[in-house]
């Protein structure tokens, strides 16, 4: 499936294959793309290939397969900030698992230290999961597509306390925000997820809307005629309604068109001539 995702992507953008063992062979079946593979050697490490590749202005990452602890931590290290968005494959069985195999590998190649830490790391880079099965029957299909949300860190302390007048409300508005430190310190969710589309008996149902930021995004990357189909499409499913790109970027425009306020100039007034 990585192979004819590739067909999908706009052929604008620049192509970063890293693999500990060739097995896409992108170049052979797209060979009017802009591809550069690589692969990790006895002498040159797969840390260097990805070091050299950031240098290539390239668009799009692909790693083969995140099956080692060091690959792990070269895919969270492209999808940061070595291009738009990164492609990768893994045989994790459920999302949570999903997460928790790429903290365990941050962990183990001594990227991170704190396991809320290599968390936060991760699903920071994990937009979408779209999750294939095997069945005994030998099909392979599409089970799911899910969608990872990271949890924002709201402040939610208050200074209630001071409008206390007795010691024991002071106390209990102090408690409360206690409770709130200690609830994030050992039991912060820092991310949700929820399934877009699903595979049932047969045919695909969707599920749930993707989030708006997401929706943001995946517009931002597409050109014209795409974003009036993603329009439809949305508008079709989820009801969701969302102007053209042309009326949001005369909105964008206008919205910074802002008058500048005349500069006062500075120094003495001039002397008033006697006549």
């Amino acid at each position: 499936m990585l192979m004819a995702m590739i067909e999908n992507i706009y052929e604008t953008m620049n192509l970063r294959i890293t693999e500990t063992a060739f097995e896409l062979h992108l170049r052979k079946i797209y060979p009017t793309r802009n591809i550069l593979s690589m692969r990790e050697t006895e002498t040159v490490s797969g840390q260097e290939c990805l070091d050299v590749q950031k240098k290539t202005d390239g668009s799009v990452n692909i790693i083969g397969e995140v099956a080692t602890d060091p690959v792990a931590s070269w895919m969270i290290q492209s999808a940061q900030v070595a291009s738009k968005f990164t492609l990768f494959t893994h045989h994790a069985k459920t999302f949570p698992d999903l997460v928790t195999a790429l903290r365990n590998s941050m962990l183990r190649a001594g990227v991170f230290k704190d396991e809320k830490t290599a968390e936060e790391q991760v699903v920071q880079v994990l937009n979408f999961d779209i999750h294939l099965v095997k069945d005994f029957r030998g099909n392979r299909y599409i089970e799911r597509v899910t969608e990872c949300i990271p949890v924002e860190d709201k402040n939610e302390y208050t200074f209630d306390h001071r409008k206390e007048k007795t010691l024991e409300g002071k106390i209990e508005k102090f408690m409360d925000n206690a409770t709130y430190y200690f609830t994030k310190t050992t039991n912060r969710e820092l991310y949700q997820y929820r399934n877009i589309l699903e595979y049932h008996d047969g045919t695909y149902v969707l599920t749930n809307p993707i989030s708006e930021h997401n929706i943001r995004e995946m517009r931002n990357n597409m050109d014209d005629a795409d974003i009036e189909g993603f329009n439809d499409f949305l508008q079709r499913n989820w009801g969701i309604t969302l102007p053209s790109w042309e009326d949001e970027k005369t909105a964008s425009t206008s919205s910074q068109a802002v008058e500048e306020p005349v500069k006062k100039k500075r120094g003495r007034k001039p002397k008033a001539q006697n006549v």
